[in-house]
């Protein structure tokens, strides 16, 4: 097996993860939201962008006064920078007006090293427009958590200095693409990608004979850590055609214990070539999960061991969203089992992406392709929202099929599904769904695992 690593790397922090996009676009920002400073209330965030693409970056941190609403006076920070429990640095910096700007700029240099100018009282460092702090050096050089460890030593007044005000956490992501290489059942190579936007994956596995992929990432199962965290989000990126793990389903556990359904969705719109497979962990899950692991009478490691496997089960209806998310489609079809010279029935339901509800009166375009070209092509109108469309595939139409639902309600609007023909060996069914953090089901506290 070999890991190839990507060169694009993302920052992303806890606390961003946009209700209508999963991936996370623009800045991402952990806020310390309460600390007590000599009577007065302060929220601290750290920002940075998610995209750490350019020679240069900015990492902001601000000091606001909760009651007035305006950004602190004269605030000396000291800040830790940590990564895998080693310290990057940890260094006075002041900010006069609550807004202290760094600029990044990883090197290939052996030491850190801090530019900009320092004040006598405790050598804090300080930007001006001219001489802007600037650390440059090994920084960010790898994938997972970033902690920043940061005490308020003055506020007010640049003399005034205060002693034992405590420590607070920020933590951010910084992700990386890596590709893993594992054999098929064949001996070929095939490449999977993981994407973690918590931590860094390793010990990434393809199991062929019992249709799994496993592999581990390190967590602070504290609940002190957890309270911290609203989710945790992992891709699984495999090839669209490697048939062997495709599935209509997939079943994923994190330490022996099974994920909620909600937990797992399955994206093959993102990307041309690839499927995704997405494993979204809201807090509650991780409680939940952390309980059950309890009784499992086995210690708690520091670290979630993940595993995936495919399903045989079709659970109809399939659904998929249009890309706006405006406009979503519930499939099936009879007979389950798609075979050439069997008729076969198409049964939908075009809905309202927002409230669920059947729209009717719903025009739409049915078209059926094969490696890249249309085989079928019908316009019909779903009168009461739900319709079907019936085909017979012939004896040399068999092997990938996209569904395609196009200029629903003549929006322009279209969404995909698929299904692999295969009559030597059944059929396997793909669903395409576009992934929405506001389709995935909020788990019940009393019942996580009924939905």
């Amino acid at each position: 097996m070999s890991i190839r690593k990507y060169g694009i790397l993302v920052f992303l922090t806890y606390l961003v993860f946009p209700a209508s996009n999963v991936y996370g676009h623009g800045f991402g920002i952990d806020t310390i939201s309460s600390i007590d400073i000599q009577g007065k209330e302060l929220s601290i965030s750290v920002e940075m962008p998610m995209y750490f693409e350019n020679t240069q970056e900015q990492i902001t941190i601000t000091a606001t006064e909760k009651e007035t609403k305006e950004n602190a006076k004269n605030v000396t920070f000291l800040i830790g920078l940590f990564h895998e429990n080693e310290m990057i640095f940890r260094n006075y910096f002041f900010a006069d007006n609550g807004i202290l700007q760094i600029k990044v700029t990883p090197t290939q240099e052996e030491k850190i090293t801090i530019h900009g100018e320092q004040d006598s009282l405790l050598g804090a460092w300080h930007g001006t427009e001219s001489n802007p702090i600037e650390v440059t050096g090994p920084l960010f050089d790898s994938g997972g958590l970033y902690n920043f460890e940061i005490e308020v030593r003055t506020i007010d007044e640049p003399t005034n200095i205060i002693e034992n005000s405590g420590i607070y956490n920020a933590d951010l992501s910084l992700i990386e693409i890596i590709s893993f290489i594992q054999k098929d059942s064949e001996n070929n190579d095939v490449e999977f990608r993981s994407k973690s936007y918590f931590d860094t994956v390793s010990n990434f596995k393809y199991d062929f004979v019992a249709k799994e992929v496993t592999f581990e990432m390190p967590f602070d199962w504290s609940e002190k850590q957890i309270s911290h965290i609203p989710v945790v989000h992992v891709e699984t990126h495999l090839p669209k055609d490697f048939v062997e793990f495709l599935s209509p389903s997939y079943s994923a556990y994190v330490n022996g214990v099974e994920l909620f359904k909600s937990s797992i969705s399955v994206d093959d719109y993102t990307e041309d070539d690839e499927r995704i497979i997405h494993l979204v962990l809201l807090q509650d899950h991780l409680r939940y999960l952390k309980n059950e692991m309890k009784k499992l009478d086995e210690p708690i490691t520091e670290n979630m061991v993940f595993r995936i496997s495919a399903s045989e089960n079709t659970a109809f209806p399939l659904e998929a969203y249009t890309k706006s998310e405006d406009f979503k489609v519930n499939l099936s079809w009879d007979p389950l089992k798609v075979e050439p010279g069997i008729d076969t029935n198409f049964i939908f339901t075009i809905r309202d992406g927002k409230t669920n509800d059947p729209l009717r009166n719903s025009d739409y375009t049915f078209v059926l392709i094969q490696n890249g070209r249309e085989i079928h092509r019908v316009s019909g109108t779903a009168q009461i929202g739900g319709e079907f469309e019936k085909f017979m595939f012939t004896d040399d139409q068999t092997g990938p099929t996209i569904i395609k639902f196009e200029n629903i309600r003549n929006t322009g609007q279209e969404t995909e599904f698929a299904l692999v023909v295969v009559p030597e060996f059944g059929t396997i069914t793909l669903l395409i769904l576009v992934i929405s953090i506001m389709s995935i089901v909020f788990v019940s506290r009393r019942n996580p695992l009924a939905i």
